[in-house]
């Protein structure tokens, strides 16, 4: 932060956390609204995170997580038909949980990772592996 004075924030004492989806990364599926418009808008928020992670750093670290499928009541209603396909093409075998995605909030949140910022964590049992 241009101006500020090191001296009055601790660095590495702020985290923003921001949340996007995989679909940054290899297009939104077949559940979306409007494909385009939904992996767009989540790209965004990685563009933002990057952004954001140099202009606030040293005071903040700031990171994504990226999810890819999250067992949810949502999610069971739109993949009834395809969950066993969606599963077989997970490493991991299984769809992520809320408390998956919850673990690496907590993580990013503590003050341990005070040299992990501009990063793109997903959450994805290995299913979009780049």
């Amino acid at each position: 932060m241009q101006g500020r004075s090191s001296a009055n924030v601790e660095a590495g004492a702020g985290r923003i956390i921001n949340i996007s989806s995989v679909s940054a990364n290899n297009g939104a599926g077949p559940m979306a609204v409007s494909r385009f418009a939904y992996c767009t808008a989540k790209a965004g928020v990685l563009g933002l995170t990057r952004g954001l992670a140099k202009e606030l750093a040293p005071a903040v670290t700031v990171n994504a997580i990226c999810p890819g499928s999250i067992h949810t009541d949502l999610t069971d209603r739109l993949i009834r038909e395809r969950r066993d396909t969606i599963v077989s093409s997970i490493p991991l075998q299984r769809l992520g949980t809320p408390e998956d995605i919850a673990e690496v909030v907590a993580f990013l949140a503590t003050v341990t990772p005070n040299f992990i910022t501009g990063e793109v964590i997903d959450v994805d049992g290995g299913q979009f592996i780049n």
